[in-house]
C-alpha cells in the first residue's frame, strides 16, 4: 500500500491533479457562460425572426395532455439550444488549441529566436547537429 499513496502523492504535488481541477473548474465556468450566451443573447432575436416562437419551447406533440394523461412529446428546441452551445463550445476551444499548437510549433524550432526553445528540444537539436557533422565526416573518409 505504501507505493500507491506515494505513487499518488507525486501524482498530486507534480501538478497533474491541479491542473485536470483548474481545467475542469475553468471548463464549467465556460460551459455556463456559453449556455447563457445562447439563452439570452442569440435564442431571443431569432425567435424575433420565428414570429415570437421561443425556440426551446418548440416540441412535437406525441399524445395531447388529458385528465389523468400526461403529455408526451419531443422537445427538439431546447435539442437546437443544446446543439449551439456545443457548437460554440467546440469551436472555442478548436481556436484555442489551434493557437496553442502554433505557438508550440514555434517554440519547438530551434532556429527560431523569437520564441524561446525548451531545453530538450535545443538538446536534441544539438545532437541532430552532431550527428550530421559526424555522418559527413564518416562520409568523406569513406570516399577517400
Amino acid at each position: 500500500m505504501k507505493g500507491f499513496f506515494q505513487e499518488f502523492k507525486e501524482f498530486a504535488v507534480k501538478g497533474n491533479m491541479i491542473d485536470m481541477a483548474v481545467g475542469i473548474i475553468i471548463g464549467t465556468a465556460f460551459n455556463n457562460v456559453v449556455s447563457t450566451l445562447v439563452k439570452k443573447v442569440v435564442m431571443p432575436p431569432l425567435s424575433l425572426l420565428t414570429d415570437d416562437v421561443n425556440l426551446a419551447e418548440r416540441k412535437y406533440i406525441l399524445r395531447e395532455a388529458a385528465e389523468n394523461v400526461e403529455e408526451v412529446a419531443i422537445g427538439y428546441g431546447e435539442m437546437i439550444e443544446v446543439l449551439l452551445d456545443f457548437l460554440i463550445i467546440a469551436l472555442t476551444i478548436f481556436v484555442v488549441i489551434k493557437f496553442i499548437n502554433r505557438f508550440k510549433t514555434r517554440a519547438e524550432d530551434p532556429k527560431d529566436k523569437e520564441v524561446v526553445t525548451p531545453k530538450n528540444i535545443e538538446l536534441l537539436s544539438n545532437i541532430e547537429r552532431l550527428m550530421e557533422e559526424q555522418n559527413t565526416m564518416i562520409e568523406k573518409n569513406l570516399n577517400k
